[in-house]
């Protein structure tokens, strides 16, 4: 069995909002045990009253700041000196950088250098920099609003199966009126939903002038596929692995498709071969 690594939670909370802090910490959980989580802030300031409630609830220890000179944000320099004190002390195995702000990309590229697993975290609009300088960027406005799309279809799901049972109560005759009706109201709520999905994607991908393009990591895929050399194709795990090397902020989600293989099924140029119990992407 494999030892548990330990990670370092700093967030940056002038600077990522705090609706996200449930998401940041399961983001974070799939990659070690956080033995470490701080979130550095002027707590003197009205508008970080929201942040306290969902700090105790996450065992995330405020770190106070004071900006003692207007249009300073001394918040940044905390966290890079705990940072580094952190890593000479060699508490932790990686770190979770959360903040949307590039004064951090020499921070994240010195912690790679000294060989810690470096996982950033921040909406859309962060700069191309900070993302390339960690091992892995999670957006997070991009993964929040999926995970309450996702929320919104299991509560019309539920609602649906409620009344479909309901009807089902009633005599032979009502039962075919109403499923006619129930039919009709799927696939029209399926239509729906199915345009609202398009909307979606065309606004995850619209605003995010940062996000890798799809026909770059298309590209990207008949390379290491091609360099790989094996007339199976590629593992798609081992695909996944070299994708998120070359580019961190490589996340199926942040394109709509939960699992990579539903992901590659979009690109014309590529067939996925199920050989034994495992999945393999070749170029057509």
């Amino acid at each position: 069995m494999s030892e548990v690594k330990r990670f370092a939670v700093l967030i940056d909370i002038e600077n990522v909002s705090q609706k996200y802090v449930g998401l940041i910490m399961d983001e974070a959980s799939n990659y070690g045990d956080l033995t470490i989580k701080r979130a550095y802030g002027d707590w003197t300031q009205p508008a970080s009253a929201s942040w306290r409630k969902l700090l105790l609830e996450n065992s995330i220890i405020p770190m106070q700041q004071f900006n003692n000179t207007f249009g300073k944000n001394s918040s940044d320099s905390a966290l890079i000196i705990d940072a580094m004190k952190i890593l000479y002390n060699n508490n932790v195995d990686g770190f979770c950088l959360v903040s949307s702000d590039s004064d951090f990309t020499r921070l994240a590229a010195t912690l790679k250098e000294e060989g810690k697993t470096v996982v950033g975290m921040g909406e859309s609009k962060t700069p191309s920099a900070l993302i390339k300088a960690c091992d892995s960027f999670k957006m997070l406005d991009v993964l929040y609003r999926e995970q309450n799309q996702e929320k919104e279809k299991e509560k019309d799901a539920s609602k649906t199966q409620e009344k479909e049972s309901a009807k089902t109560a009633k005599g032979k005759t009502t039962k075919r009126v109403s499923t006619r009706t129930t039919v009709r109201k799927t696939a029209l709520k399926a239509s729906e939903s199915g345009k609202a999905e398009t909307a979606a994607e065309k606004d995850v991908e619209k605003p995010q002038s940062n996000l890798t393009k799809l026909s770059t990591i298309e590209k990207a895929i008949r390379q290491i596929i091609t360099a790989n050399d094996d007339e199976n194709g590629m593992n798609i795990s081992s695909l996944g692995n070299s994708l998120q090397r070359r580019y961190p902020d490589f996340d199926t989600r942040n394109y709509g498709s939960p699992k990579l293989s539903k992901f590659l099924v979009q690109f014309n140029s590529l067939e996925l071969t199920k050989i034994g119990n495992s999945t393999y992407v070749n170029i057509k």
